[in-house]
């Protein structure tokens, strides 16, 4: 391991897991296990889950990874150069939407979900920098399923920070995080069961 990657595998979620330019806090689980079990079945039942579709090259590509866009309005999101509209909230999500508002102290307005199958499928390294979301909000992201490390790299430097993200755990990214840092999920031959992530976000309206 190179001096400037750090491991974070527990942490407070009082103190700032990265070095410098952003602040992000992570959680742990905040609910059981037995709860956070039920959370991820009732997503993998009830939401509207897609192959999400990028474009690459000049050539649209349809991953094995699915995804779903929820929110407060049908508002539209646009990344990898494809537009999404948003499906309003259901029970599911208002009720994990309120335990992660009174948990971080933000509000949101919107969500994206993604469904990993097993560690074969992973996120190469971006920001959440879109134009659409509230540049100043933060966005807090969710873990049902199998544990994944989840990696920042800064910008500049490329030093690096690896968090392993438990099931029914939330990571919080506050400002100016995205300005300074990227971060992926990269895939892993070891993990053989599913993950279902959600980052609620605050879009501009």
């Amino acid at each position: 391991m190179s001096n400037n990657t750090y491991n974070l595998f527990q942490a407070d979620a009082s103190e700032n897991v990265l070095p410098k330019d952003g602040e992000v806090n992570y959680f742990g689980a905040i609910v059981s296990y037995e709860k956070a079990n039920t959370f991820f079945l009732k997503l993998l039942d009830q939401i509207a889950w897609e192959n999400d579709e990028i474009i690459m090259f000049g050539k649209r590509i349809v991953t094995k990874r699915k995804v779903a866009w929820y929110g407060s309005l049908p508002f539209e999101y646009t990344y990898s150069n494809v537009k999404k509209q948003a499906v309003a909230w259901n029970e599911t999500l208002l009720e994990l939407k309120n335990i992660i508002e009174v948990q971080t102290g933000f509000t949101y307005n919107s969500c994206l979900l993604n469904l990993y199958h097993s560690g074969e499928e992973g996120m190469s390294w971006h920001s959440d920098d879109e134009k659409e979301l509230l540049e100043s909000g933060a966005i807090a992201s969710v873990s049902f399923g199998a544990e994944r490390t989840f990696e920042f790299k800064h910008k500049q430097d490329n030093s690096k920070v690896k968090v392993l993200l438990e099931h029914g755990s939330v990571l919080l990214m506050k400002f100016p995080t995205q300005k300074h840092w990227l971060h992926q999920l990269p895939k892993t031959k070891k993990c053989l069961t599913p993950r279902i992530n959600l980052t609620f976000r605050t879009i501009n309206f």
